[in-house]
């Protein structure tokens, strides 16, 4: 992901966090979910326009209030992003509607 992004140095510090949010992920039954994958959602998502100065407990806030159907629909737009496919290409037409 090109530069490092303005919050990174508080990763460490907001590990705890991340870790709670990832247990209440499967708790919910979302085992596949990684600590980097929610830290890539939050800095390609939720903090794409970044404050000039974050403050530790709006970092903190921002993890403790993931919910899974935005990291989800996150997860489901950037897939089709990647996916190559093609209206106009009748196979891909016969794939989707199966």
């Amino acid at each position: 992901m090109g530069a490092e992004h303005a919050y990174h140095h508080f990763r460490s510090q907001v590990k705890p966090a991340l870790w709670s949010k990832l247990d209440e992920f499967r708790l919910l039954g979302y085992d596949a979910i990684s600590e980097a994958e929610i830290w890539e959602f939050l800095v390609r998502k939720k903090w794409k326009k970044v404050k000039e100065e974050g403050k530790l407990h709006e970092i903190i806030q921002d993890i403790l209030s993931i919910k899974v159907s935005d990291y989800l629909s996150y997860r489901t737009i950037e897939t089709f992003k990647t996916t190559e496919f093609s209206m106009d290409n009748e196979e891909d037409w016969k794939e989707l509607l199966k």
